[in-house]
């Protein structure tokens, strides 16, 4: 089993593949969500969006400028968690950004076999895969880069990107909860 590191020691990879950065999130909800400033202003039932200033939407703009991919799946429940709502709400803005996010319904996943945590997988060679909590607290990451496991994790990628819906069309059959 590969060691556990902080999240903070993979980040350059946000900036160094050469190609693509995708990523499946299947959790219900995240802590570090909750405890975010855009958590109340959802909670309040305002809208947020793009934010040239965020960290995140600065470097996703800079690398779909020079060509290269940024995607991530998304499972969510039927109905959806609050969690869930929230990442729906704030991932307009990760859109917006050049970020081309889509949806899947966890009964769909389970359907395709996908796996039930969330990773990261940079150019079909890297895949980091996360270490999350009950409540929602990452508590590390993995690195991993043997043969088998990109593998499975570019089977995932294609079968999850090939039967998720994309982000405007998701929400528009998804009833509000606000």
């Amino acid at each position: 089993m590969a060691d556990l590191i902080p999240f903070d020691e993979i980040t350059h990879l946000f900036e160094d593949f050469e190609h693509t950065a995708w990523r499946l999130e299947t959790q219900r909800g995240y802590a570090s969500d909750r405890l975010s400033p855009s958590w109340e202003r959802f909670q309040r039932g305002e809208a947020f969006g793009f934010n040239p200033d965020s960290p995140w939407h600065a470097n996703v703009r800079a690398q779909t400028q020079r060509g290269k991919r940024f995607e991530r799946v998304r499972l969510v429940d039927d109905p959806p968690t609050e969690g869930q709502r929230f990442l729906m709400t704030s991932g307009l803005g990760n859109v917006a950004a050049g970020e081309d996010i889509r949806n899947l319904y966890r009964a769909e996943a389970q359907r395709l076999g996908l796996p039930d945590y969330d990773f990261w997988v940079f150019d079909s060679r890297t895949v980091v895969k996360f270490v999350i909590d009950e409540q929602g607290v990452t508590l590390g990451v993995q690195i991993l880069e043997d043969p088998g496991t990109v593998v499975l994790a570019c089977q995932a990628r294609d079968a999850a990107w090939h039967h998720a819906i994309a982000t405007a069309e998701f929400q528009a059959q998804v009833p509000s909860a606000m």
